[in-house]
């Protein structure tokens, strides 16, 4: 069995301790259900991630959309609201939401 990569969170975790605790807070603060849903402040950070050109982040956020309930539609808007803004590179980028 392959081992999955360490992460930047891991890195954190190990080199700078207090740090990571403090963005652990911030973002557990913030993606939470408030005025906005987690599902769609879900679906957002995927949008983000396809504007920032990060393939691999966008299909793992895809899981978790879904898993929030997110429906096929509703990431598929999300990835037309990256080509809008985004361009052709952002459109290629969201497509990684359906990967399997």
């Amino acid at each position: 069995m392959q081992s999955q990569p360490r992460t930047w969170q891991s890195f954190l975790e190990t080199s700078a301790p207090e740090l990571s605790k403090e963005v652990a807070h911030v973002r557990e603060s913030i993606m939470s259900d408030g005025a906005l849903s987690l599902k769609l402040k879900t679906l957002m950070t995927m949008l983000c991630d396809a504007l920032l050109a990060h393939p691999d982040g966008v299909a793992n956020i895809a899981k978790r959309a879904r898993a929030l309930g997110a429906s096929e539609a509703e990431i598929g808007e999300t990835v037309g609201v990256a080509f809008l803004m985004g361009g052709l590179p952002a459109l290629v980028t969201g497509a990684n939401a359906f990967r399997d």
